[in-house]
């Protein structure tokens, strides 16, 4: 088996997890999980190397980019213990590089993630003022062939009326609304197991590069365009 393959059975054991989500049987298949959970380190841990052969990335190793499958549940109405995917992210290196990166891994639900989840105000302003201004250039980035191919609409969570200072009327209304900038692909469970998923992922992640870089631009210059870092 090709390094950093997802095996069939770590997959199989969220399956177990969903129907069986409590302690007593998570302890009692400790080993499975134990087994799944390496093999997915192992994933992280080859996605890792590719990404920094054309990306720089903070993320020490694979183990430190899996999320917990133990979920914090106490403030949440949902009281099961276990989370129902495997997962984890990849941070960008240098304050000049900004984004990142997340991978989601369940049975019939599996899918990448990259972009800016939660900027900060001062980020969310000074990326509102630069499409104010720049807009037209926004468009094209968004219109780019492999991006759409491979993406299809930038998703994210958006504000239901414009912001504010912004006019309703605006010609970039549409992207003045969102509050996060995200592109989704998704793949099948034959996918994730087969050997070239680590590159089919690695490739996803280096196709949204045009747009990472086009934010971290915007993020890290003023409005004349001189750098702020």
């Amino acid at each position: 088996m090709k390094p950093g393959t997802i095996k069939k059975e770590s997959i199989d054991f969220i399956k177990l997890v969903v129907k069986n989500n409590d302690r007593d049987w998570f302890n009692a298949h400790k080993d499975k999980y134990l087994q799944a959970h390496e093999n997915i380190i192992a994933f992280a841990d080859a996605l890792l190397i590719e990404m920094n052969k054309h990306d720089k990335i903070e993320t020490p190793s694979g183990k430190k980019a899996l999320y917990r499958i133990y979920r914090d549940i106490r403030f949440s109405k949902d009281k099961t213990p276990y989370s129902d995917h495997w997962s984890g992210s990849f941070k960008r290196a240098t304050k000049k590089l900004r984004g990142g990166y997340y991978f989601h891994i369940a049975p019939g639900n599996s899918y990448i993630v990259g972009g800016f989840w939660g900027p900060e105000p001062a980020d969310m302003q000074r990326i509102r003022q630069d499409i104010d201004m720049c807009y037209k250039e926004w468009k094209k980035m968004f219109a780019d062939k492999t991006l759409v191919k491979t993406f299809g609409k930038m998703r994210g969570e958006q504000i239901s009326s414009s912001p504010r200072g912004y006019s309703k009327d605006h010609p970039a209304i549409d992207l003045l609304r969102y509050k996060q900038f995200l592109f989704k692909k998704e793949f099948t469970d034959k996918e994730v197991c087969s050997p070239d998923f680590v590159n089919k992922v690695n490739d996803g992640y280096k196709k949204m590069r045009p747009f990472l870089n086009f934010m971290s631009e915007v993020l890290t210059t003023d409005a004349n365009g001189v750098s702020i870092i």
